[in-house]
């Protein structure tokens, strides 16, 4: 679980619903945080990706509950590219979110692709950036296409 961690923290009240555990929103921004800190760990973070007026766009997110998480929990989110489209830029991400026991708690995978955000259309990113793309981590499932 230590490996391909990009955001470790604790369960704030805010983030908590009626039923004294994690609200459903709250692990879609933990992941989205997860995912900026290993863009950015990985030399490809938000603030330079907005100089191209790029910004990514996610198709669907799918999570799946394992376990519950509460207040004051610390956790840790592992994120790993499963899929890349190297015509387009399509992307997929799986994040698994643990409590600092090392209990698996959830699954959340996402699918997106890179928008021009003046245009607003899907774009590609600039063929300089790909090379720092092969580097992002990647899941044991990872499949590169090109369709």
């Amino acid at each position: 679980m230590e490996e391909n961690v990009f955001y470790r923290g604790q369960i704030i009240w805010a983030q908590i619903d009626a039923n004294r555990h994690l609200r459903h929103s709250a692990y879609a921004d933990l992941c989205a945080q997860a995912r900026s800190n290993m863009l950015r760990d990985t030399g490809l973070s938000l603030d330079k990706i907005a100089e191209r007026n790029i910004g990514p766009v996610l198709f669907r997110e799918e999570l799946v509950y394992l376990r519950e998480i509460h207040l004051n929990d610390e956790v840790n989110v592992t994120v790993v590219m499963t899929k890349y489209n190297t015509t387009n830029s399509r992307f997929s991400f799986r994040h698994e979110i643990y409590r600092s026991d090392g209990t698996k708690c959830a699954v959340v995978t996402v699918d997106g692709a890179w928008m021009d955000i003046e245009k607003r259309k899907l774009t590609v990113l600039p063929e300089e950036w790909q090379a720092i793309v092969t580097h992002l981590p990647k899941g044991e499932d990872y499949e590169e296409v090109t369709t």
